[in-house]
C-alpha cells in the first residue's frame, strides 16, 4: 500500500488543498493531522459573531466526521505532529509514525501576545481560531467593557462589532494611526473618526505594559501611564507564522517557511501552505492567495507542476458602518489622485511611470472596486 499524502493543519489552507485535489478527480490517498477538532468553518466570520449572537458552534459548515467522509480523508483530531523525519519521509503523531509520499506543512499562524507584567497577563483572550473562540465566547459575552490591542485590520473589524453588540470597547495601537500596514493615512483618518461616532476609544501610539487584576475587574497600563478597567482583554497585535515544526526538521524559514514558486520547502516532498508559508519573501495571510496557492499545489501534487502566479488582489476591510476595499499595491513612493465626498473615498495610486497600482474605495464608492481591479490587471 502506497504512503498518503499527508497534511498538518485543518485550517481554510489544508481544506481548500483536500477539495482541489477531490476536484480534480483524484483518488490519492489522504492522511490529515490536527490539534483541533477538525470542524470547517469561515474564519473571517469571528469577526462578526458579536453583533449576529452566534456561538462557535453556529459557525461550523460541516463537521470534521461530515468533511472526512465526503472527501475520503483519512483525519487525526485533536493529534499533535512532534515531528517530521524529511530523510525518512515520516512524521511523529502522539508518539506513533506515520510514512508519507508528499508532506504539506499548514499549520497556520498564531495571534502575537505581547509579554505583560502584571497578574492579569494570563487572562488575555486570543480569537485566531473556532476553538479560541469556544473558550472565550461566555467570557466575552458576560463582559461590558474590552480593551483590544491592536488597531490593525482584525482589531478594527473587532472593534467595531463589539461596540455595535452594545460592549465600551478601547483600542489600543502602538502605531501612529489604524490600520496602518495597509491603508493611506487620508483613509486611516476617516475609519477612525467613524469609530469613534460608534463609540470606540482609540488611542495610537499607545501600547498596554501591565495588566492585573483588580476589584473582579482587569487593570491594563499604557506607556503613557493610563489606566484602562475592563472586563476583558483581546490581542489582536499581528500574527505570527507557526514554523516551530519546520524548524525542528531542519527546514529553512525565516518569518514563515520558506518556499519557491510551486510551494516547495528546502526537503524534498515537502510543501507548505497558508498562513505559515513564506513566497518570495512575503507571508500572504488572506483568503485569494491560500486558494490559488491550494490550486496550484493539487496540480504540482498530481504530477503536473504549477508554479503560483499572483494577479492583483483585492481586501475587503468588514466594517459595515465604514465599508473599505483595497486592491492592487501601494507603498510610500505611491502618487495619489484622490476623489472625496460625502458618498466616500475613491483613491488611485501611481507608481512613477503614471500606471495605476493600487486602489482604496469607501462607503458608496465601493461599487467601483471591480472596475478598477480590472483596470490594474488589464495593465
Amino acid at each position: 500500500m502506497n504512503a498518503p499524502l499527508i497534511i498538518v493543519g485543518s485550517g481554510f489552507a489544508a481544506y481548500q488543498l483536500v477539495k482541489a485535489l477531490r476536484r480534480k478527480k483524484s483518488d490519492l490517498p489522504i492522511a490529515l493531522f490536527t490539534t483541533g477538532c477538525g470542524d470547517e468553518y469561515n474564519k473571517p466570520d469571528i469577526s462578526h459573531v458579536f453583533t449576529r449572537q452566534q456561538n462557535a458552534d453556529e459557525l461550523i459548515s460541516q463537521s470534521a466526521a461530515d468533511f472526512a467522509s465526503q472527501h475520503q480523508v483519512e483525519l487525526f483530531t485533536h493529534t499533535r505532529v512532534e515531528n517530521i523525519d524529511a530523510q525518512a519521509k515520516k512524521i511523529t503523531a502522539n508518539g506513533v509514525e506515520y510514512p508519507y509520499s508528499s508532506l504539506v506543512i499548514a499549520t497556520g499562524a498564531n495571534t502575537f501576545v505581547p509579554e505583560l507584567k502584571g497578574d492579569g497577563a494570563q487572562e488575555i483572550i486570543t480569537l485566531n481560531s473556532l476553538d479560541e473562540y469556544r473558550q472565550s465566547q461566555q467570557r466575552i459575552a458576560e463582559a461590558s467593557s474590552l480593551l483590544i490591542m491592536g488597531g490593525g485590520l482584525i482589531g478594527t473589524e473587532l472593534a467595531l462589532d463589539l461596540a455595535t453588540s452594545g460592549k465600551r470597547v478601547y483600542i489600543l495601537e502602538p502605531g501612529s494611526r489604524l490600520m496602518e500596514s495597509i491603508l493611506p493615512d487620508f483613509v486611516s483618518t476617516q475609519l477612525e473618526k467613524q469609530l469613534r461616532q460608534e463609540g470606540v476609544s482609540v488611542e495610537c501610539l499607545s501600547y498596554a505594559t501591565e495588566l492585573n487584576h483588580a476589584n473582579g475587574a482587569l487593570e491594563v497600563i499604557s506607556n503613557k501611564g493610563l489606566s484602562y478597567q475592563v472586563d476583558g482583554v483581546i490581542s489582536a497585535a499581528g500574527l505570527r507564522p507557526n514554523i516551530q515544526l519546520a524548524a525542528q526538521a531542519g527546514l529553512s524559514v525565516n518569518r514563515g517557511i520558506v518556499v519557491d514558486s510551486q510551494l516547495r520547502t528546502s526537503a524534498p516532498d515537502v510543501y507548505a501552505l497558508g498562513d505559515c508559508a513564506e513566497i518570495n519573501g512575503k507571508v500572504m495571510a488572506y483568503l485569494q492567495p491560500i486558494v490559488l496557492s491550494a490550486n496550484a499545489l493539487a496540480s504540482t501534487l498530481l504530477g503536473q507542476e504549477s508554479s503560483l502566479t499572483m494577479p492583483a488582489m483585492m481586501v475587503k476591510v468588514k466594517t459595515p458602518q465604514y465599508p473599505i476595499q483595497i486592491g492592487g499595491s501601494h507603498d510610500v513612493n505611491s502618487k495619489w489622485q484622490i476623489d472625496l465626498s460625502q458618498e466616500g473615498i475613491v483613491a488611485k495610486a501611481y507608481d512613477e511611470h503614471s500606471c495605476l497600482t493600487g486602489f482604496v474605495v469607501t462607503k458608496e464608492k465601493v461599487n467601483q472596486a471591480f472596475p478598477l481591479l480590472r483596470e490594474i490587471q488589464m495593465a
